[in-house]
């Protein structure tokens, strides 16, 4: 199923534009919204998801906008510990693949190596919409190829955006098991 159209359209002067998901936009200009999932299964994984929600918070071309709670996941078609994952909704004015390329910089300053497929790690950050666009190149396919097939995507996104996530979609991964960690929950919120 295609997502949800997220395009926002700024507001008649003097009012808040907001996508729609509700979220309030404030940045000017061609911006848009894009999801990221974020996830760690080394080292102290809610401490590395804020990081790098940090990371993207200090940009002058992206705000995070909304972020969802942490969930707790066992390791997909790999092995290792358990994941800490969570889905931020971004304003950005990063074409998509300038996008990637600062989650890719942001993992690899988190400590991220890649000697395997699906190997443990200390940082993953997956672009996984952007606004209504379908991406597909060599090095990027948007909407993820795989987000739907997994319930710590999902149960996140359903979380900060419902709209984008069809009774379908979540019926489709409701025997995954996953934990959503109220304790972490106010810790990896971002109240601005």
């Amino acid at each position: 199923m295609p997502p949800v159209n997220r395009h926002w359209t700024g507001a008649a002067q003097g009012t808040a534009a907001t996508d729609t998901c509700g979220s309030p936009i404030a940045a000017p200009g061609p911006s848009v919204t894009a999801f990221i999932g974020l996830g760690a299964n080394l080292g102290d994984g809610p401490a590395a998801l804020r990081s790098a929600l940090d990371a993207l918070e200090v940009r002058a071309d992206t705000s995070v906008v909304k972020v969802s709670s942490l969930y707790r996941s066992a390791p997909v078609e790999a092995s290792g510990p358990d994941y800490v994952n969570a889905v931020a909704q971004l304003c950005t004015a990063l074409r998509p693949h300038d996008l990637l390329a600062v989650l890719m910089l942001i993992e690899q300053r988190a400590g991220r190596e890649r000697p395997y497929r699906n190997a443990p790690r200390t940082l993953d950050l997956d672009l996984l919409l952007v606004d209504d666009l379908y991406v597909e190149t060599t090095t990027l396919t948007v909407p993820h190829p795989r987000m739907w097939e997994r319930a710590f995507v999902v149960l996140p996104l359903a979380e900060i955006c419902p709209v984008c996530v069809s009774p379908q979609q979540l019926a489709r991964v409701a025997g995954q098991v996953i934990q959503r960690c109220e304790s972490l929950y106010e810790e990896a919120l971002l109240k601005k």
